[in-house]
């Protein structure tokens, strides 16, 4: 039987890792082993995982400081002795079935498989206003993007056959900050004709960080310009200039709130809309928060990841 290694890159999980570890206890199929990497232990996550290492198949990597998720990503490919090798985030609560759908759909072909997010965030004013129906519009998405595209979905639950994994190379240090390095990856399996599918039955419960318009607006600032290291990368035509947007009013003043907002202001801004949605109607707090993260987006890609705090 084929053997599953799931690599999990983790700093400060301790608190969410027992809910991964012990869903990886009740898989139905037993052909699996865990390589937790630790960016840092800043909480002891180390003994967490310990605590599972007698009746698991699971170890882990300590690094002693951060240096990111790529780094944490590639060693626990490398130290990997699977021939199907899954990225599971440590936010992730995987069915029974999770390893098996992985492992056994690579049995018909080379290929790459996706499963996206559940998100399962703590209720907040953010989520409740436009967190929860932008999340639905973005799987409904996905769901129609043709597969010549769904490289562009590559992240937190994915899956390839090790020696597809050994083509392409590990993910890219390129990346330091928050964002694009899935993308660069799921990009990279496409540009050498693996096709990449979007699996519903591995979609997965995932307990969301971003749960307010200032940490959702940081991150869309982030990988903004991450997006940029992207570009360098592979061209500007592989994903299309974000400026170049739909005339209409609504998207001139994304623009212009992006051009005029530095990194700080777009952050103390998020901060008042998030005071302001406990009050605002469903309707006004959306389009706030909307034009706070969209803008933010646009404004990390202007200044190439800058945190200018004007």
């Amino acid at each position: 039987m084929t053997l599953a290694s799931i690599v999990v890159p983790s700093r400060g999980g301790a608190g969410r890792l027992p809910a991964l570890l012990n869903a990886l206890r009740v898989q139905d199929d037993p052909a699996w082993e865990a390589i937790v990497v630790l960016d840092g232990d800043i909480d002891d996550s180390a003994g967490v995982v310990a605590a599972y290492e007698q009746e698991l198949p699971v170890r882990s990597i300590v690094f002693p400081e951060n240096r990111g998720r790529v780094a944490a990503l590639n060693a626990g490919f490398e130290a990997a002795r699977g021939e199907v090798l899954i990225r599971c985030d440590d936010d992730l609560i995987p069915a029974p079935d999770y390893v098996r759908l992985h492992r056994t759909g690579h049995d018909e072909g080379m290929c790459g498989l996706i499963g996206l997010p559940i998100n399962q965030p703590v209720e907040t004013p953010y989520w409740s206003a436009y967190g929860a129906s932008a999340d639905e519009q973005f799987r409904a998405a996905a769901y129609r993007t043709p597969e010549h595209m769904t490289w562009r979905f590559w992240g937190g639950n994915v899956s390839v056959p090790r020696e597809v994994h050994e083509h392409v190379g590990g993910y890219s240090p390129a990346y330091r900050g928050y964002g694009y390095e899935d993308v660069d990856y799921g990009y990279r399996l496409h540009r050498v004709g693996i096709p990449i599918r979007l699996v519903p039955e591995l979609e997965t419960p995932h307990r969301m960080a971003a749960v307010t318009t200032r940490i959702r607006s940081d991150r869309a600032y982030e990988s903004g310009a991450a997006r940029r290291v992207f570009e360098s990368r592979h061209g500007i035509g592989v994903l299309g200039d974000p400026w170049r947007l739909e005339p209409s009013a609504w998207n001139s003043l994304v623009q212009l709130v992006a051009h005029t907002s530095s990194h700080g202001g777009l952050l103390r801004m998020a901060g008042l809309i998030d005071e302001a949605t406990r009050r605002l109607p469903g309707a006004v707090a959306r389009k706030l928060i909307a034009l706070n993260v969209e803008a933010a987006g646009l404004a990390g890609y202007r200044a190439g990841g800058r945190r200018d705090h004007g």
